[in-house]
């Protein structure tokens, strides 16, 4: 698959859920285990052929169907900002904040150099409202290195002498 969707979803966004899953180019997950609902993230098409400008996510009722959806633009969250100023291109011109998939081209990566930090923390905010409590952020890591420690204050000597 020329998108690269497993790896986008499951490495570069790493996404917090267990039961989760990419199927063709789209991310699914249940947030709540045994709950009824389920959360869907596919890439957000443009208007021409194989070009995509964000992220669509949609809470889906396993009896209901689709509850709510909402698209978060690359362009909003500055995800191709360092490239296209990189590539001189500008938000009114054609391919800004947005990436096309190129079938024929199989070992690309479309979304390479992508800073997904902004979609992350929106996906974040979108599933607080949904599935609170779900989003669980993976504790920091202890590596060894440098660590700031509190170092004791020197004795101050007393001196006979006032000061200002």
């Amino acid at each position: 698959m020329a998108l690269h969707a497993r790896e986008f979803f499951m490495e570069h966004l790493k996404l917090p859920f267990t039961e989760a899953g990419v199927v063709g180019s789209t991310y699914y997950a249940t947030p709540v285990p045994a709950g009824p609902l389920r959360l869907r993230i596919d890439f957000a098409r443009t208007i021409r052929a194989d070009e995509y400008n964000g992220l669509r996510l949609a809470v889906i009722h396993q009896d209901r169907g689709e509850l709510d959806a909402a698209v978060l633009r690359f362009e909003d969250h500055k995800t191709f900002d360092h490239r296209d100023a990189s590539q001189g291109r500008s938000p009114r011109e054609s391919g800004y904040g947005t990436f096309q998939e190129l079938r024929d081209r199989p070992d690309w990566v479309p979304w390479e150099h992508a800073h997904t930090d902004g979609l992350r923390n929106a996906i974040e905010q979108y599933v607080s409202v949904w599935f609170p409590g779900a989003w669980k952020t993976p504790a920091p890591s202890r590596t060894s290195g440098r660590t700031v420690r509190k170092a004791p204050s020197p004795e101050t000597a007393r001196s006979g002498t006032r000061s200002r």
